[in-house]
């Protein structure tokens, strides 16, 4: 048993464990911790069903969605962290969980998901919010290893990933997580819900990944299409999609007028663009 675990193998509270081993949350790591249990048995239970499932944590802190997530009925949890605090602290648990808990300390934007967890595969998290969108947009990069995502994001991300086209929300964002899942605002979070109370709302958004897995080529040319089309918004799609070349060609080929605005399309239409991108690079 770890120093300063509880006689008879009962856990410490969340409280006692963030005094224990001096975890105070660090802006640097975009740390909020999550200690309310009713709240972490909820978000683990947004993520659908479980049983046998492999389930990826990131960023777990002193381990309350963890605890969540063990008494699920998930095959097993590995959970990503990056605070060495954070990895201590966790220690008591993994040694109340043989086998069920494996505790990496890593940096969550560098490791190879599908060599760490067996299929099926999902990822339930409350995101560091410095890093919650490159980490999201890795694991759509490969959705099609992945059963399904509920993860945690400040509110205005959460808003932007599931923004319906035509509304000042959407961007590349939304298109890229869309055109790969299906997207769903689950639930909201006021801020005195964390430790210590960030300045905004929280959200929890489920992901679902479509059958069709575009590969990996066809993603760069989404990501490369996207850039472009949000990076000048306020352009039309002829001059936002210059730095491709040949925008007139594109839309053409695409079917799509080159008058219209990136966030007048809709996901379909972005595909079409996407593949006539990746068709001309061919």
């Amino acid at each position: 048993m770890p120093e300063g675990a509880a006689a008879g193998g009962a856990l410490p509270s969340l409280r006692e464990t963030i005094a224990r081993h001096g975890l105070d949350a660090r802006k640097s790591l975009g740390q909020h911790f999550l200690l309310d249990e009713a709240l972490c048995r909820r978000i683990a239970a947004l993520a659908g069903d479980l049983a046998g499932r492999q389930v990826l944590e990131v960023g777990p802190g002193p381990g309350g969605l963890t605890r969540a997530l063990l008494a699920s009925p998930a095959a097993a949890v590995t959970a990503v962290e990056l605070d060495r605090r954070a990895v201590a602290a966790l220690a008591e648990l993994e040694a109340a969980h043989p086998g069920r808990l494996r505790v990496i300390e890593a940096d969550a934007l560098a490791i190879d998901l599908v060599g760490l967890l067996p299929a099926p595969r999902k990822i339930i998290a409350n995101l560091p919010y410095n890093v919650a969108t490159p980490l999201l947009v890795g694991w759509l990069r490969g959705a099609a290893a992945l059963e399904g995502m509920a993860l945690m994001f400040q509110q205005e991300v959460a808003e932007r990933i599931c923004a319906a086209p035509d509304t000042e929300a959407y961007g590349r964002l939304a298109v890229l997580a869309q055109w790969r899942c299906r997207c769903d605002l689950l639930l909201r979070l006021p801020p005195g819900a964390f430790s210590p109370p960030p300045k905004v709302w929280s959200a929890v958004v489920g992901f679902v990944p479509h059958a069709e897995d575009p590969g990996p080529a066809l993603f760069r040319s989404m990501e490369r299409l996207t850039a472009a089309a949000f990076g000048q918004r306020r352009k039309m799609l002829r001059g936002a999609l210059k730095s491709l070349g040949d925008a007139e060609g594109l839309l053409a080929a695409a079917g799509i007028e080159g008058q219209r605005r990136a966030e007048t399309l809709g996901i379909a239409e972005f595909d079409r663009l996407a593949r006539a991108l990746l068709a001309r690079q061919g």
